[in-house]
């Protein structure tokens, strides 16, 4: 029975590779990823600001010295909360690829076409097999069109493959008038891999202390519905990678993931939840599954829930909206 997928052109034994987390952070975890068998492994993010202010002393343009722009400021870590400072996130990068054999991706997060960007390159020469780009950004100014959102982000992709030689990966939001127009850019300007979907952190209020309330919950499978259902529509009309991020809690979950067209499949919460050898219990889950339908390769598998061989995706969404909603009180 064959699980190997390809993703970003990597050979994979299986889809599970550790997404971006904690794990991240020290040498000995990210060992124990895997030796517990994660097929690749994505690195913790350095932030745009995080670079910015390491590099220019300044965080979105403002001087974080500056007292006019301490209250602006005030809510974003300190250069010393960072579990890693930039130049040291490529040194521990450089100390991983020497420790283990399974490919090494490295993570930048930010939203903006700034010379943090530069900072990819000595990702890849620290010795990165590829890069996740997260492009996370809540758009509070009112006067930007969701038009200028998608093209900044299409510039900056284009920027770093004219940088770059190693692979690229996109994590995206959802959060698109039109997701599947901005997949297409996306591929036009040459990403190698879509990664759906980051996980936007809700902050709550405290009515006790009438302030914002930040609070941290990991994904459940929940979370999945959203990220099959853009999985189905690309699956099979666009060129990159496909990845799923957030809501894999179970075997069942990345097995719905492959269905709907996932070439890899990364876990974070469930790894926090059970250890890195939950790995083991989600490659087994596959197999199993595989051995009980008679599937002998996962190529078999991939897509089969998608949209691909739908005549007109759209009506078949829209119709299954309607059809869902009438079935309600039968």
């Amino acid at each position: 029975m064959l699980t190997n997928t390809s993703y970003l052109g990597f050979r994979l034994p299986h889809p599970f590779i550790a997404g971006a987390g904690p794990f991240g952070y020290h040498l000995d975890t990210v060992k124990r990823l895997e030796d517990a068998g994660c097929a690749a492994v994505v690195l913790h993010s350095l932030f745009e600001e995080q670079i910015t202010l390491a590099h220019q002393g300044r965080i979105r343009h403002m001087d974080a010295f500056e007292r006019e722009f301490a209250a602006a400021l005030a809510a974003f870590p300190r250069a010393a909360d960072y579990p890693l400072a930039p130049d040291e996130y490529a040194e521990h990068l450089r100390r991983v690829k020497e420790a283990v054999a399974i490919p090494v991706i490295g993570s930048l997060n930010g939203a903006s076409a700034e010379s943090w960007l530069a900072f990819a390159r000595t990702i890849e020469q620290a010795g990165a097999d590829a890069l996740e780009l997260n492009l996370y950004e809540v758009i509070t100014d009112l006067h930007v069109p969701g038009v200028a959102v998608e093209t900044q982000f299409v510039h900056l992709v284009k920027e770093l493959k004219r940088t770059l030689s190693i692979p690229i990966a996109v994590k995206l939001t959802p959060f698109f008038t039109a997701f599947g127009h901005t997949a297409r850019q996306l591929d036009a300007a040459g990403a190698d891999g879509l990664v759906l979907f980051n996980r936007f952190y809700q902050p709550d209020i405290d009515i006790k202390t009438m302030e914002v309330a930040l609070d941290l919950e990991l994904s459940t499978s929940a979370e999945l519905l959203l990220r099959l259902r853009w999985l189905a529509i690309l699956y099979g009309r666009v060129r990159p990678s496909l990845a799923v991020t957030g809501g894999v809690a179970t075997p069942d979950d990345g097995i719905k993931a492959i269905l709907a067209g996932a070439d890899a499949v990364q876990i974070v919460s469930a790894l926090l939840r059970h250890g890195p050898r939950h790995v083991q219990t989600m490659r087994l889950g596959l197999e199993r599954w595989m051995e009980w339908h008679k599937l002998e390769r996962l190529d078999e598998v991939r897509g089969r829930a998608s949209l691909a061989r739908a005549p007109d995706p759209a009506a078949f969404e829209r119709a299954s909206y309607i059809r869902l909603l009438q079935s309600w009180g039968r």
